[in-house]
């Protein structure tokens, strides 16, 4: 089924992986095996980070995982699960809310040597409003959880999946997960969080040292309020260092200080980075976290926007046309992992294996980073010409071609 994605052309149906892949006569356990995966995601997800995503991340001193939700259209009254939600990337004709599937997705930031951060994305659970909950049928019907909840769920999974690598796990997401629902079990977990601080969030000193005498649990909080709107219209207390943010050395402006947030339960580092549209705050839940520490990753979470971007439209999550609850987290799955291993073999692969096609197209540039497009396209050509070649051999009759010729023709057809 995985190949079949791949080699999938036009709307990528679960029916368009199956006649990819020539499982044509086995469809019932096709779609058997789609919905069997939407109902133990974890399990596989488990078994695909050990043997292919862990490899690509040796060399990491830490493990850093990105949050964010993402949705993807669908269309009909029959699909379960799908419901109205804001439109994050509405477009200049787009509409503010999309029908569809909200997906709350984890994603392991790995760094290439050549092309730089990118994010895998290897687990992810459906988010179904309250109100639709109700509507889905009794077999099939999960519990309530909000966004955060569901967050939280991928955060234990990857602390139990990535608790053998012995390596610190961080995780970055964006300002709407800055809150105590996720905050307080992340924290739990022993996991770092990284994230955007709101413009006016309650900020207090460092307690000061405890006086001798008074009983009971230790203030997380000082007695004196801190503004960041004041501390970012201070001319003193600049600082300016150069990062490695989004594959280039960029020279930011910045202040940073520990606080304490009640949020977050305790002491957190502030970074209040300097930008053209004005200052943008950010803050890690470990108060001994670099500037660079938290920068680079919140530059690194954008390449999981990326990551969605290309899923959609390269890979083709949510045009796979499944009604069923399983069916429909199956069929996302397979779209993720696709996207992974398709990654994972073009991680060594030669710049010809990856770009050769750019030879007929002299108005592209043959010297810029392959994008997902490219080492799926890559990864096809690869696999069609193993298929020829196996087709190819001394004394093969004119019929023989033709049979091995058919399936080729589908294919590029």
């Amino acid at each position: 089924m995985l190949v079949g994605a791949v080699l999938a052309r036009s709307r990528r149906t679960v029916t368009g992986g199956i006649r990819a892949a020539g499982l044509g006569d086995q469809f019932r356990s096709c779609d058997t095996t789609v919905a069997a995966v939407g109902r133990r995601p974890d399990a596989c997800a488990t078994r695909l980070v050990s043997a292919v995503v862990q490899p690509l991340v040796a060399a990491d001193e830490h493990r850093t995982l990105a949050r964010d939700d993402t949705p993807t259209a669908r269309y009909g009254p029959h699909v379960q699960g799908a419901g109205g939600h804001h439109n994050p990337t509405p477009g200049p004709a787009g509409s503010a809310y999309v029908y569809g599937h909200v997906w709350v997705a984890l994603g392991l930031l790995v760094t290439h040597p050549t092309w730089g951060t990118t994010a895998l994305p290897v687990l992810a659970r459906l988010h179904v409003r309250a109100k639709n909950v109700a509507g889905l049928p009794a077999a099939d019907r999960p519990a309530f959880r909000t966004t955060h909840a569901r967050a939280v769920e991928l955060v234990r999974w990857a602390v139990s999946c990535l608790a053998s690598w012995g390596k610190a796990l961080w995780v970055v997401a964006d300002g709407a997960y800055a809150t105590a629902p996720f905050l307080t079990p992340v924290n739990a977990l022993g996991v770092r969080v990284v994230s955007r601080l709101r413009k006016d969030a309650a900020l207090w000193t460092e307690p000061g040292p405890r006086r001798p005498g008074p009983r009971g649990r230790r203030r997380i909080s000082g007695d004196r309020r801190m503004s960041l709107a004041e501390r970012a219209g201070q001319k003193g207390g600049w600082s300016t260092g150069t990062f490695d943010l989004y594959g280039k050395a960029t020279v930011k402006r910045y202040k940073t200080f520990v606080a304490t947030w009640r949020p977050a339960g305790g002491a957190i580092r502030v970074v209040r980075v300097d930008e053209p549209t004005g200052w943008r705050a950010y803050f890690c839940t470990d108060p001994a976290a670099t500037v660079a520490d938290i920068l680079t990753r919140v530059a690194g979470r954008f390449t999981l926007e990326a990551t969605f971007r290309d899923l959609k439209h390269v890979v083709g999550a949510g045009q796979q046309q499944v009604r069923r609850l399983p069916a429909n987290v199956g069929a996302f799955h397979v779209c993720l992992w696709t996207f992974v291993m398709t990654e994972a073999w073009a991680w060594n692969a030669t710049p010809d294996a990856l770009v050769g096609h750019r030879a007929t197209a002299p108005w592209d540039d043959a010297a810029r980073r392959p994008s997902h497009a490219d080492k799926r396209r890559g990864w096809r050509r690869e696999l069609q010409g193993k298929e020829i070649r196996a087709a190819l051999r001394p004394g093969m009759t004119e019929a023989e071609i033709q049979a091995a010729a058919e399936p080729l023709l589908d294919l590029a057809a």
